[in-house]
């Protein structure tokens, strides 16, 4: 008598990649609303880049902040030559500091005109 084994047919690789696609978008929602809540800088986001903020677009990212909308993400991204669409994965380091450095001057300015 002969045995024989089973082998489980592979999994398809778009079931796979819908697998990522959907682990990818709770983690950058769950992201998000760290940012929303401050429990997260942005600033630390960008700089250290987690692997959920990998190939997120800055802009996005920008607007998970509290008050921060399409226009002021604009107008901000504009002072430093960079596009909006520009994901956090592909900044350079220089460019990750520079925004970095951006954001913490804003939030002190920002922190500095609301004391009364």
């Amino acid at each position: 008598m002969s045995a024989t084994a089973t082998i489980a047919p592979p999994r398809p690789q778009h079931l796979c990649a819908l697998d990522r696609a959907n682990e990818v978008r709770l983690a950058r929602a769950q992201l998000k609303r760290r940012v929303a809540f401050g429990t997260v800088d942005v600033a630390e986001v960008i700089v250290y880049c987690p692997w959920e903020a990998h190939s997120m677009a800055v802009v996005d990212l920008l607007m998970s902040q509290p008050r921060w909308g399409l226009i002021r993400c604009r107008k901000f991204l504009a002072q430093m030559p960079m596009s909006e669409k520009k994901t956090v994965g592909s900044m350079t380091d220089r460019q990750r500091r520079a925004l970095a450095a951006m954001l913490a001057s804003a939030e002190r300015g920002r922190a500095w005109s609301a004391t009364p």
